[in-house]
């Protein structure tokens, strides 16, 4: 039996030109989630990103607190949904860069409703997969580990596919599966046990790496 360690990729640039670059805590987060690693004793028979910078530089962070170089698979099954394609189907106007906590809300409610209706098959976000083909592209990241290896496999991804993955072990409905990627954290750390034949939840979300209290002020959501 191995274990699956799903990552969260580091807090990015929520709000700015370009969302797809780590913050300066991004990569904090990221490195020290190596440094727990590495104090763990717990190492790696093999790696999977997906192909965008947040997600590459998360796992780089990682081998860097790890004192290792590992090579990653880039799957791009495993990137995540275009969270402005997804709003402008229900809202075509452009979004204000969110400057307070009721534009910030204002925002994910406007991503809840929107997931949930590509979800349904109601909207075709522009430059986007349907659903269908969405969950696929992670699914097979995920057959792809338990076909191939039987240690340790890290997999680097964002809130989406990792919330799709769990979702699809557990059978949960789109509206949990939404919930589930909604409250994921920065770097959080999701573990699947896996055989040939299935994968198995151990656990969600956690942040053994921010556990104490000089890194409270690390966790972050976006």
């Amino acid at each position: 039996m191995g274990t699956l360690y799903l990552v969260r990729h580091g807090q990015a640039s929520f709000g700015a030109d370009d969302y797809d670059v780590l913050s300066e805590l991004g990569t904090r987060q990221a490195v020290r989630l190596g440094e727990y690693f590495r104090h763990k004793g717990i190492t790696f028979d093999a790696a999977l990103t997906g192909t965008l910078q947040r997600q590459i530089n998360t796992f780089a962070g990682i081998c860097e607190g790890m004192g290792m170089q590992l090579q990653a698979t880039q799957w791009p099954g495993l990137n995540e949904y275009d969270s402005t394609a997804v709003i402008a189907t229900i809202h075509p106007h452009k979004l204000e860069k969110p400057t307070s906590p009721e534009m910030y809300r204002s925002h994910f409610r406007l991503l809840r409703d929107g997931l949930k209706q590509w979800m349904d098959g109601v909207v075709s976000p522009r430059g986007m997969p349907d659903y269908s083909g969405f969950v696929n592209g992670v699914t097979s990241a995920l057959d792809h580990v338990r076909k191939s290896y039987t240690g340790n496999v890290l997999l680097v991804s964002s809130g989406g596919p990792i919330a799709t993955a769990v979702g699809h072990v557990l059978g949960t409905s789109p509206e949990t599966t939404i919930e589930l990627n909604l409250r994921i954290r920065n770097s959080s750390v999701t573990e699947f046990a896996f055989t040939p034949k299935r994968h198995m939840l151990v656990t969600y979300n956690t942040l053994p790496h921010l556990d104490s209290p000089e890194h409270a002020e690390w966790v972050t959501y976006a």
